[in-house]
Formats: structure tokens, C-alpha cells, sequence
């Protein structure tokens, strides 16, 4: 049965006619709802984690075995190898997920698949995307949330096919900017305490609104006198624009509602990527962490670093375990000592995905642990060098959203990685009886997810 959002009526509503005005009698729809920033269940949110290239997975009966991502045996009784250790004080609050991947990025040429990780979308001939699972649910969660969801990056922007440095794309497929600045980030969603609120921040915020309307009223006028292709190019200006204009009416209902109290003793909003690569992520981490105390959104995005080489991230080798190849080149290296260094880096990766874990269990809201209330999917688009099968995958947190963990899962190439992005988008609270190209093998993944994990839409 679709879900009927309940129709809420003012308690001053009056019935206008002839002139006259009469107060109506007090009704069920008038019954008093929780106002913005007043929760009064917790909240269901989601965050995705991306790392680029693969990991190393060297034969098990290699001299290299102890560097294989996965782990070793299956179920409940599974071996970390040395690369996933750090996440053994969170073997309780994690599923080890292998075999999963999307159908129509199998043949795709190394780093594209990285483009359709959170979207399963078909990008083998056009260059046509389809929306990721975040903004799936941002779209439905939004209007509990002060902003929609964040987007996250080493490098900022969207980057170019095959290379994108953003994992969110809109409901058309396009890349959706990521941000990077940690400085910038925390200026543009922290700073606003609702409490002293400038009246030259009001007007700002209304010039803005002003400017939008007009850009969208001249729109209208234009699209008749333009051609095919500028109609295109001009209708996705205008989808932009809708969503800032979106974005500025979000803005003013919140512009009296101050964020949660919050401590900033923590962060190092100065730290640089290029310089020290450990503090900059786990600083991204800690700003992940705190947009979900402080309840700003329930969805987040973070690419840690881009696909081939191409960004920030391909350094972090280097800078911070002195291994003098890039990511990238350790992917494609073909000696065998590359499964040390690969391993290594493998290693240091989860190392501060663990650093995150560990931050969500041990920050708490009025709901309990954030973790509890939040799913955290970690992972690549490739198992290892151009494979783009078996992805890596953690799946961490939602206790209090039905999740059980402790057990690492095995599943065929019958059952796609859109599964699992249906499966959590139910148990956030979003309907969902597919997306992207989810079929019908394990649709509900009960070792997960239990046995009724469908909501209707």
C-alpha cells in the first residue's frame, strides 16, 4: 500500500466565502506535529564510503596470503587477514560482504565502474547514468533534514567519466559537486546557530530567492526560440537552479532553528591532503560525525579518493607509508612484492575506515550511538586491477534499524549489488521495492536484514 503523507491543518484555519469568514471546529488534521529540528523517533541515516582501484587479493595459497582483502572462511567463524585486523574490535557491528557487483559494469574498462558504484547504472556505450542510492533517499528524507544530504571528496567537483570525484548523481544522472575544504565545509553548514540570525543574513537569503525566480521566469520565455540541444543544456541549468532555489526555502525554514550544542575542540579544519593525508581524512570522518550528532542530514556521501590516479588520493601511499609508487601504479604492478605494499595501503584504508566506526559507536545523540541508527557501506567498484566483480564490502551499524551483523557473507554473481541498496534503503525508511537492476535472487537478504525488510511505495 503507498504511503499517504497525512494532510495537517492550522488550528486558525478559516472557511472563506460570500466575504465572510467562520472559524472551523477543531479537527483530527489539526492535531499538533513535531516542528523542524524536533525529532520525535530516531533518525535513519546512511553513509557511503568509496575507495578507488580495487584492493589486493593475492592467490591463498600464496607466501602474499595474509595481504587478501577478504577474509578467511565464511559465516560467523570468518579470519581477518592483516589487512581488515583493525576491524576486528567491531566484528559485532560488521558484515564482510563479497561476490556482489552490478551486471552492467562487469565489461566496463577499469575505472568507469567507479562512476556506477552507488547507482548500478548502464554507462557502456552513452554516458547515461541513473540516480545513486544516496540521493534515492535523500530525496525522501529531505524534508525532515536541514540539507538534503552531504557530498564528499578529496578532490571537490564532479572530475569526467571514468574519473569522477563525486559518488551522487541526481535523479537525471548527473554527477552531483562534491566538496572537499574542510574550512569551507564546516563554514557552510555549521556556522548558522539559529540563534542571533543577522538580518543581513535574512535579505541575503531572499535576494538570492529573488534572483533564482527571475532566472526561472526568463527560462520559460527562452525555451521556445532555442533548438534541440539548447533546450537540453538549458533544462539542466534550470534543474540546478530548482534545486538552489529548493535549497534557499530549506535555508529560510531553518533560519530560527539552532543547531544542537557541539564541540569543535576536535577538528583541524586547516589540515591539507597533500601534507598529511591521515589527518585529512580522519578530519573528513569527524565532520561526517558531527553533521550526524548535530542531526544536519541523514545521508552522506564520502569518496576518499578518485579512480586512476587522477587526484589527491593517489599520493597517500607515498605520503604516508613511504611507498614510492601511487595507488594507481601498485594496482597494476605485476611483481610480486607489489602484494606487500598494496596490502599495506589496503590496510592503512581500513585503519581509518575502523577510526570511523569506532567514532560513530562512541558518539551518542538523545537516540543512543549514532551508530546504531546509521548504516555505513565501505567499498570499491573493482575486487582488484580492472575486475569490477566480488567488490570489497563492509556493511557497519544499524542495530536499531533491524541489521544483524557478525558474519561474513558470500553471495553469487545471480544476486546484484542493487539488492543490498534496496534492502537498506527499507530498513532506513525509505520504500523501495527495487532499484536500479535489483532482481529477485536474495531480494531481502535475510542473514542481514532479516525476512521482512520490504516496504510498500
Amino acid at each position: 500500500m503507498a504511503r499517504v503523507k497525512p494532510f495537517r491543518l492550522h488550528r486558525r484555519s478559516f472557511l472563506k466565502g460570500l466575504g465572510v469568514a467562520a472559524c472551523l471546529p477543531y479537527l483530527e488534521c489539526m492535531a499538533s506535529t513535531p516542528q523542524l529540528g524536533q525529532r520525535s523517533t530516531p533518525p535513519k541515516r546512511m553513509a557511503f564510503v568509496y575507495v578507488p582501484n580495487g584492493v589486493g587479493l593475492p592467490g591463498l595459497d600464496s607466501e602474499y596470503k595474509d595481504w587478501h582483502w577478504f577474509p578467511n572462511g565464511e559465516g560467523e567463524n570468518y579470519q581477518f587477514t592483516k589487512v581488515l585486523e583493525s576491524m576486528e574490535p567491531h566484528r559485532a557491528d560488521i558484515s564482510i560482504i563479497g561476490g556482489l557487483s552490478h551486471p552492467r559494469s562487469r565489461s566496463l574498462l577499469g575505472h568507469i565502474a567507479g562512476d556506477t558504484f552507488l547507482t548500478g547504472g548502464d554507462v557502456r556505450t552513452d554516458y547515461n547514468n541513473t540516480i545513486s542510492v544516496d540521493q534515492y533517499a535523500a530525496a525522501v528524507k529531505k524534508i525532515d533534514n536541514r540539507f538534503p544530504s552531504l557530498v564528499l571528496s578529496a578532490d571537490g567537483g564532479v572530475g569526467f567519466k571514468s574519473r569522477a570525484s563525486t559518488l551522487s548523481f541526481d535523479s537525471r544522472g548527473a554527477a552531483i559537486p562534491s566538496e572537499h575544504d574542510h574550512r569551507k565545509i564546516f563554514e557552510r553548514y555549521f556556522t548558522q546557530d539559529g540563534k542571533n540570525v543577522s538580518i543581513e543574513r535574512r535579505k541575503s537569503l531572499v535576494r538570492r530567492k529573488k534572483i533564482v525566480d527571475l532566472v526561472l521566469e526568463d527560462s520559460k520565455r527562452l525555451q521556445s526560440k532555442l533548438g534541440q540541444n539548447d533546450r537540453y543544456r538549458l533544462d539542466e541549468h534550470m534543474s540546478a537552479l530548482n534545486s538552489l532555489e529548493e535549497q534557499i526555502q530549506r535555508n529560510e525554514a531553518w533560519l530560527d532553528i539552532p543547531l544542537k550544542d557541539f564541540s569543535v575542540d576536535h577538528l583541524d579544519l586547516m589540515v591539507d591532503a597533500k601534507i598529511d593525508p591521515q589527518a585529512y581524512i580522519r578530519s573528513m570522518y569527524d565532520l561526517i560525525v558531527l553533521a550526524f550528532k548535530v542531526d544536519m542530514t541523514e545521508v552522506v556521501s564520502y569518496m576518499v579518493s578518485r579512480e586512476d590516479g587522477m587526484g589527491l588520493g593517489d599520493a597517500y601511499p607515498r605520503l604516508s607509508l613511504g611507498i614510492k609508487k601511487g595507488h594507481h601504479a601498485i594496482s597494476h604492478d605485476k611483481t610480486t612484492g607489489h602484494w606487500t605494499e598494496w596490502g599495506l595501503y589496503d590496510q592503512w584504508l581500513a585503519g581509518h575506515f575502523s577510526y570511523f566506526v569506532e567514532q560513530m559507536k562512541n558518539t551518542h545523540d538523545e537516540f543512543g550511538s549514532l551508530l546504531d541508527n546509521t548504516q555505513i557501506l565501505y567499498g570499491s567498484a573493482c575486487s582488484t586491477t580492472h575486475n569490477a566483480r566480488n567488490y570489497p564490502l563492509i556493511l557497519a551499524g544499524g542495530k536499531n534499524m533491524g541489521l544483524k551483523h557478525g558474519s561474513y557473507h558470500k553471495y553469487s554473481d545471480d544476486v546484484h549489488l542493487s539488492n543490498l541498496f534496496k534492502n537498506m534503503l527499507n530498513a532506513a525508511g525509505v520504500p523501495a521495492t527495487s532499484f536500479s537492476d535489483s532482481n529477485d535472487v536474495e531480494p531481502d537478504m535475510p542473514q542481514i536484514f532479516g525476512k521482512t525488510n520490504t516496504l510498500a511505495v
